[in-house]
């Protein structure tokens, strides 16, 4: 038998498949020792011309026979987010629609874009055996935590009438509205934004609430950090139009962002567009950072001033130091990656990390150099799974000096070496400090961070008899406290008088464990949590003091700090 009778048998075996005629010549060339190379080389070619013109198959046949079958390319299904994240109309659908309806929920997709625009879906876990208890809470965001008297006053009046009745100061140097119905939602984050507030990007996968020490000094340090933490909010916000859309109809806010006039001078939105040629800036005609996905997952920047450490700098995704001259002029910025103390319970695979030092950049280059390290996370960090797509664990795969490279690759130039600053120290600036122009600020401790009025404790009404009085700003701390900023020295006793008259405990009252402790709100709200926190928080802290008073080791500071995964990290130093 040879290959011309074995196609006059059957040419379909030739015209089927390239892979059926391989098999076919192979098995011949086995039955008459002829070898593989001659049986389908030499023996096909020779009668190549009479096969073809005695079948003479379509065209499209004939290809099946001669050429290598195509292989299938794999397209990679993307992650359950991240699918949302492409197809959600620049954080539009759909919660754009389900605003529109009568039911007192979004769904679970809708909630998740829902995170963008500041606020989270909860509901009362305590209450549902009788059907869930839907309500929103609110999270603002504030660069360098700046509370101005009349954003304080709205928050107090929407709190009164549309929430739960009290505020909640964050980690993150803000404030958080809680029990706000879906019918009122829209009313509260207009008049919010009608002032010069914001909740955009309080939450979600991109650039959060820019941090800087609550510290009002007026030295120059000080004032830039202040001022650079309002540059990149500016210089990381999201430019989509669904904020509008969906809270204000599609119209103009009856002002901007109080932070964004501050830094006009500066051209932070130039700078945003600038193209520098190496992908940076992607070609979407929305997002020119963030692009249709945003980031892998959220993004903390702080900033702060040598030797200043109350913001925990080394938490942070990118944490920055103000480089300052003799003079107090700026110079440029240390900048150091990849911190985050975030984990999930049993998985090894996540972990706190501290920051690596990246090196120095001038302060002409930052903004370009800032727009380099998000895009280097946005275009390599893990999107595919999600506990590892913090930008921590992009740095800690890559090492700092491979990362130090890829930054640079998108930045276009060699990043200096760390400048050598002064040893850090903690201070949560509570109590009394004179700001440095003849004014004085106050610390005002607060227990797990809840403004409320409960039987004699009364901060929330005395917080509002002193902006009223005073027209007094805020800072907010990472403490979850408050700083009262601009007492005029005359004024000094009259503060305390309020705040005793209202019952708040002046900070040499207050146990030290209590100062040091932070908790977050877990249940009943939180739909992570696995225990109680703030709410277990002062009795824990009693069954503390009485075992170090019982211990002889009563004089030891502690800092605490109670989570929703049923474990509390305990630091002393």
């Amino acid at each position: 038998v040879d290959l011309p009778t074995l196609y006059s048998f059957s040419p379909s075996i030739c015209l089927k498949t390239s892979q059926t005629m391989r098999f076919a010549s192979t098995a011949l060339a086995l039955a008459s020792g002829i070898s593989i190379t001659n049986a389908f080389g030499l023996k096909y070619a020779a009668t190549r011309q009479s096969f073809l013109s005695s079948t003479r198959p379509p065209r499209s046949q004939l290809s099946m026979v001669l050429e290598k079958p195509k292989e299938k390319t794999k397209v990679k299904k993307l992650a359950k987010i991240e699918e949302l994240k492409t197809k959600c109309d620049y954080l539009k659908a759909p919660l754009l629609e389900e605003m529109k309806n009568e039911e007192i929920f979004v769904s679970k997709d809708a909630m998740q874009i829902l995170k963008y625009h500041g606020s989270y879906q909860q509901s009362d876990r305590e209450v549902r055996g009788k059907g869930k208890d839907y309500q929103f809470m609110l999270r603002l965001k504030q660069p360098a935590g700046e509370i101005s008297p009349e954003l304080f006053r709205l928050l107090d009046d929407l709190s009164r009438d549309m929430g739960q009745g009290d505020l909640r100061a964050t980690t993150r140097m803000c404030f958080q509205l809680h029990g706000v119905r879906k019918g009122n939602l829209k009313t509260v984050v207009r008049s919010i934004m009608d002032i010069g507030g914001s909740t955009v990007g309080a939450c979600g996968d991109i650039s959060r609430n820019v941090m800087t020490s609550p510290a009002p000094f007026v030295s120059p340090e000080y004032q830039h950090a202040r001022e650079w933490s309002k540059v990149f909010a500016q210089l990381f916000r999201p430019m989509t139009d669904a904020f509008s859309q969906i809270w204000c109809d599609g119209e103009k806010v009856a002002t901007v962002e109080t932070w964004a006039k501050e830094v006009e001078h500066l051209n932070v939105d130039e700078a945003m567009y600038y193209d520098n040629g190496r992908g940076v800036v992607l070609d979407d005609p929305v997002e020119p950072l963030y692009g249709t996905r945003y980031l892998p997952k959220k993004f903390k920047i702080g900033i702060t001033v040598p030797g200043d450490n109350s913001l925990d700098i080394y938490i942070n995704d990118i944490g920055l130091v103000v480089i300052c001259d003799d003079n107090g002029e700026l110079q440029g910025f240390n900048v150091m990656v990849g911190g985050g103390l975030g984990r999930t319970h049993n998985k090894e695979e996540t972990f706190a990390r501290a920051c690596d030092h990246l090196g120095y950049v001038a302060k002409e280059d930052v903004m370009e150099a800032m727009k380099a390290i998000l895009a280097t996370q946005r275009d390599h960090g893990n999107r595919d799974v999600r506990t590892n797509a913090r930008f921590k664990y992009l740095v800690h795969t890559l090492g700092i000096d491979k990362l130090r490279r890829l930054v640079e690759s998108y930045y276009g130039k060699p990043i200096e070496p760390w400048k050598p600053i002064k040893d850090w120290k903690y201070n949560d600036w509570m109590g009394w400090w004179e700001q440095g122009d003849g004014k004085l600020f106050y610390g005002l401790h607060i227990d797990n961070g809840r403004v409320k009025d409960e039987g004699d404790f009364r901060l929330k009404t005395a917080l509002r008899v002193l902006v009223d009085k005073y027209d007094m700003r805020m800072n907010m701390s990472p403490t979850q406290s408050i700083i009262l900023c601009d007492i005029d020295p005359k004024d000094k006793a009259d503060v305390e008088q309020i705040l005793k008259d209202h019952g708040i405990l002046s900070l040499e009252e207050v146990d030290p464990l209590a100062r040091l402790s932070m908790s977050c709100p877990a249940l009943p709200l939180c739909g992570l949590a696995m225990t109680e926190a703030e709410r277990i928080m002062p009795s824990y802290i009693e069954r503390m003091r009485a075992l170090l008073v019982k211990m002889n080791i009563n004089e030891e500071e502690i800092l605490m700090r109670y989570e929703i995964l049923t474990f509390c990290i305990i630091l002393i130093h």
